[in-house]
Parts: structure tokens; C-alpha cells; sequence
């Protein structure tokens, strides 16, 4: 006696659920890697961020405290620039005494008063003095009315205020272009404060398509942050 094998007929319910199971898998596993690359990008994106914001942070501290030396030296130039200037006025002053009441004694013909006089003027106004003198000025109607108009007359004490006076607005200035980089530092860190905002926000949708153009932006926004930290000069 043999006994024989009747074939059953397939069950199409049955293969429809494998199938169905199989799908269902492979989505579930294309989920799971898809959400961990969101996960290692974000990650990553977080911890550049973190890094960049912080060195931007550094930065604009920097550059505050240059800005406020410059101002500091700035103003510190100024004071003795002002001080220097207002001594030359008056030593412009004692030269303009001086020279009148030697012309005084001299046109009156008292030549030990003409020579005390003389006696007391400065060393560095005496070579203009007698460069005024050879010229002849009491018989010379075109040379200069006193000493104090000739081009030989300087004080140094002026050109030192004049010089002063420059560095004061150079280092100004300096103190200016720091104030304005360390302005560009903070923007820039706020700039990447909101790369920080998106790329947390971005945690906040299931949806992938949405999550993946809000990763994108910030991810952009990312890599212009960082190419101002690579162009700024850094202090």
C-alpha cells in the first residue's frame, strides 16, 4: 500500500502577509537608518556649532578689550597732545615779547638793552632770528616783518603736538576697526546661535522631507559662520 501526497493549494492570504511582512520590515529598517544619519548629522552640525559660537564669543571679547586700550591711548595722546600744543602757544608768545622789545630798544638806539634781549631768546628761535637779520629788515621792504614769519621759525614743541595729535586718531582709528570686528564676531556668533535654533527644531519633525530641508538651511547657514571665522582676522 502507498500512500500518496495530495498537494494543498497555496494560501494567497498567507503569501499576501509575508509580503506584507517582509515590506514592512525593509521600512522599518530604512527608518532606522535613515533616523540615525539624521542623528550623526545633527550631532555633528551641534558640536561645530558649539565649538564656533564659543570661538566667536572669544573673539569679540578680544577685540572689545583692544578697543578699549586703543580708546584708553587714544585719549591719553590727546592729553599730552593738548598739553604740548598749549605750551607752544606760549612759548610762541615769549618769542613775539621777546623780538618786540628788542625791535624797541633797537630802533631807540639802546644797544645794551637790545643786547639783553637778545641774550634771552630761545636757542633754537636764535637761527632764525639772525637768518631774519641778515635779510636787513629795518632797509629791506620785502623781508618778512619779524622772525616769527620766517619759514626757518619752528617750535618744536608744536610739531611734537601735531605728531601726538596724528597717533592719537591712528590709534583711534585702530580702536574703531576693533570695535567694528568685534561687532562682526558677535553677529556672527548670533548668526550661529540660529544654526543652533534649526538644528534643534529640526528634532521636532517626523516628517523627513521637512526635517531634511530644515538640516540643509541650517547646515548652509553652518558653513557661512564658519567662513567668516576663517576670513576675520583673529587677535
Amino acid at each position: 500500500m502507498s500512500d500518496t501526497r495530495k498537494e494543498q493549494p497555496e494560501d494567497p492570504d498567507r503569501e499576501s502577509m509575508l509580503a506584507f511582512s517582509e515590506q514592512h520590515i525593509r521600512l522599518l529598517y530604512r527608518q532606522k537608518r535613515t533616523e540615525r544619519w539624521f542623528k550623526v548629522i545633527t550631532a555633528i552640525m551641534l558640536s561645530i556649532v558649539a565649538v564656533a559660537t564659543a570661538w566667536s564669543g572669544y573673539q569679540a571679547a578680544r577685540w572689545d578689550g583692544f578697543q578699549s586700550t586703543e580708546y584708553a591711548q587714544a585719549s591719553a595722546l590727546r592729553v599730552v597732545s593738548t598739553r604740548d600744543s598749549t605750551m607752544a602757544g606760549q612759548v610762541r608768545l615769549y618769542d613775539i615779547t621777546a623780538v618786540n622789545n628788542w625791535i624797541n630798544a633797537y630802533t631807540q638806539g639802546n644797544k645794551t638793552l637790545a643786547t639783553l634781549y637778545e641774550k634771552r631768546f630761545r636757542p633754537e628761535f636764535k637761527p632764525t632770528f639772525e637768518a631774519w637779520l641778515a635779510l636787513d629788515p629795518f632797509n629791506n621792504p620785502n623781508a618778512p616783518p619779524g622772525p616769527l614769519f620766517m619759514p626757518q621759525y619752528k617750535l618744536s614743541l608744536e610739531e611734537q603736538a601735531n605728531q601726538l595729535d596724528a597717533q592719537a586718531e591712528n590709534t583711534f582709528n585702530q580702536g574703531q576697526a576693533a570695535k567694528e570686528q568685534g561687532d562682526a564676531y558677535v553677529l556672527n556668533a548670533v548668526f550661529l546661535a540660529t544654526v543652533l535654533f534649526l538644528t534643534a527644531i529640526a528634532e521636532r519633525f517626523t516628517w523627513n522631507a521637512v526635517r531634511a530641508m530644515v538640516l540643509a538651511l541650517a547646515l548652509g547657514m553652518l558653513l557661512f559662520g564658519i567662513y567668516h571665522l576663517f576670513t576675520y582676522p583673529i587677535m
